[in-house]
């Protein structure tokens, strides 16, 4: 009784509140406070077309501020991160966050009654009380937030959005940190590196890097170039890294998210490891989170999402063969399921390390999502954990979009954004070389007898970013005033890929394991994940919670990418129907350092960042 008291008292507190909010008065400017960065940016360069109709349905969610504000997790999360900090490394446990920073319930019914005063239909509470779901009308949305929503013509779509900042009142405003859904624009997170179902690499194709020279084919400026590899195996891509080290990452536990779960990520990881001399997972080693039911299956290609766990599983389990591995599903590919995914990472807070091999583009994104995803980062830094994100496969992404650009969540200053590499693995499973992953096509002519030029196919993500300024820690490193994006750099060029197993669907109904060569800054991030849990262990297991002031603080651990590579590219064989010989095979020559406007150069740089890591990182963090 007594609680429904109280929170009668505060609807009604709130009702009085909202009229006083939406009456256009003196009154109603003073009780008012602007949420930050709820406008979209876009709104300025689309066609406007009116007001939304009152009657339109909304959808959308009311993200809480931590107790205190980001401010104080921002303050609290760098000095859990900086050496010599009074509290380095005193990370704490997701209950030690709840009761330190955590949204209190008293918060959450206020914001709750308010918004059911204006009209709006609370549906959901997110858990952690991270955020307030609720559903109604334009006009209820226009009453609880104090701005008219509008129609757009953008992304040629029809969509509605807010034409002005957002408000709240006052009492609020400090409890309120974004407010996402009432832009419409659809947001699709991409996988970096999906294959098609059924894919199989043709041959000729080399064992090691250099192993088959292409003397079957035309030379290239002079050169007879190397067939690609087939696929580096976990042990040839564990030696070229990390050396003869013992560590294995036992006691660390690496956090994988992606969309949707492959059905065979069990048999296939088992059987990978078995087929190429892998440690075995041992029972529980590799455990999965589920949602309570997967959505949009069609237009987020749940499929292809498969084979990015299945390549982030085994990528994973190749450099740190001791480590736990928890796969974390999210429902969809939208932001609001890999928000409420990450939120269980760091509600769960028992692994230390993140990798998320999906990306957009930063043109799409909204200060909204980003402070969602950044509030989800800082919290996981306060308890020791660190976030990777791939940097994208588009290269300066302007072939793809129309304009240069990075992906986020790779630009966020509170992520570690990994781009790719093309790598040269010998026979004795060293590096012979390392260049910047940028791919320029050939095809072989008609006669067999040259190359013709296609034009810049994919490469490594990179650039400066437009939402970001530049972060203390890379003070020195760039004299850019922007966030600057990779931050380091692992093996990524598809033509020196990984090779994963997978249970696919081919010809004829035939659904069967098969293996086949990928790459991608997909394969970078669970790379260094995998190589970072090394590297955890050897510090005692307690995680590194921002890991970019460690990563630039210890520079020395990272090789600079730098030079001409000595070969221009190799000469790749591919199935005309991606299965069998059946249809042909058809030859094409794929060049390396060839990012689009990205170049390496020496120290950092928007292709490699800092470099690749060396066997120092496996003891730089402690």
């Amino acid at each position: 009784m007594k609680t429904r008291g109280v929170t009668a008292a505060i609807a009604t507190a709130f009702a009085l509140l909202a009229v006083a909010f939406t009456a256009g008065g003196a009154g109603a400017a003073s009780s008012a406070r602007a949420v930050l960065n709820s406008k979209p940016l876009w709104t300025a360069h689309a066609i406007r077309l009116g007001a939304a109709p009152g009657s339109a349905s909304i959808n959308a969610r009311v993200y809480l501020a931590p107790r205190g504000g980001l401010v104080a997790v921002q303050r609290a999360a760098t000095a859990m991160s900086t050496p010599g900090s009074a509290s380095y490394h005193a990370f704490l446990t997701p209950a030690q966050y709840r009761k330190r920073f955590g949204t209190t319930a008293a918060t959450v019914h206020a914001v709750s009654a308010y918004l059911r005063s204006a009209g709006l239909r609370v549906t959901d509470i997110g858990a952690g009380n991270r955020y307030v779901s609720v559903t109604g009308t334009v006009a209820s949305a226009e009453r609880a937030f104090g701005a008219q929503i509008a129609r757009y013509r953008h992304q040629r779509r029809t969509v509605q959005a807010p034409a002005s900042t957002l408000k709240v009142p006052a009492s609020l405003a400090q409890s309120v940190l974004a407010i996402t859904g009432l832009d419409t624009t659809p947001k699709i997170v991409r996988p970096n590196v999906a294959p098609p179902a059924g894919f199989r690499n043709a041959r000729p194709c080399s064992a090691y890097y250099g192993q088959l020279l292409a003397s079957d084919q035309p030379t290239f400026n002079g050169i007879t170039l190397p067939y690609a590899v087939c696929g580096y195996t976990g042990t040839q891509l564990r030696s070229a890294y990390e050396g003869n080290t013992t560590l294995d990452g036992t006691g660390i536990s690496v956090a994988i998210t992606d969309a949707y779960a492959a059905p065979t990520i069990a048999f296939d990881a088992s059987t990978y490891a078995s087929r190429h001399g892998e440690r075995a997972y041992a029972a529980g080693q590799l455990t999965q989170t589920l949602p309570g039911n997967f959505t949009h299956a069609g237009v987020c290609g749940a499929n292809g999402w498969y084979g990015e766990e299945t390549l982030d599983v085994e990528a994973v389990h190749a450099m740190a063969p001791g480590a736990q591995i928890h796969y974390y599903a999210s429902a969809s590919c939208f932001d609001p399921d890999f928000l409420d995914t990450l939120g269980r990472v760091v509600d769960d807070g028992t692994s230390k390390l993140v990798t998320n091999s999906w990306s957009d583009v930063e043109a799409v994104e909204t200060p909204d999502v980003t402070a969602a995803y950044e509030a989800i980062f800082l919290q996981g830094a306060t308890e020791g954990i660190s976030f990777m994100f791939s940097s994208g496969d588009d290269g300066d992404e302007l072939a793809a979009t129309g304009t240069k650009q990075v992906d986020y969540p790779s630009s966020d200053p509170y992520a570690t954004g990994v781009g790719g590499t093309s790598t040269a693995i010998g026979a004795a499973n060293n590096r012979l070389f390392e260049t910047g992953w940028g791919t320029d096509k050939y095809a072989l002519s008609a006669d067999g007898q040259s190359w013709n030029p296609l034009g810049f196919l994919y490469g490594a993500g990179g650039g400066s970013s437009a939402l970001f300024s530049r972060p203390a820690y890379q003070d020195g490193v760039t004299s850019s005033p922007s966030r600057q994006v990779p931050d380091v750099a692992m093996d990524g060029d598809p033509t020196t890929g990984m090779l994963v197993g997978e249970t696919q669907s081919f010809p004829k109904g035939v659904i069967a394991y098969d293996e086949y060569r990928i790459g991608g800054t997909s394969l970078s991030s669970p790379l260094f994940a995998g190589m970072t849990a090394l590297a955890l262990q050897h510090a005692g297991g307690t995680g590194a919670g921002l890991l970019n002031p460690a990563i630039y603080t210890h520079a020395g651990s990272f090789t600079d990418v730098a030079g001409t590579p000595p070969d221009a590219g190799n000469v790749r064989p591919d199935f005309v129907n991606s299965v069998d010989a059946s249809r042909g095979i058809v030859y094409s020559l794929r060049t390396f350092d060839q990012d689009s406007s990205l170049l390496v150069t020496p120290g950092y740089d928007q292709v490699t960042g800092l470099g690749v890591p060396n066997t120092g990182w496996l003891t730089a963090l402690g």
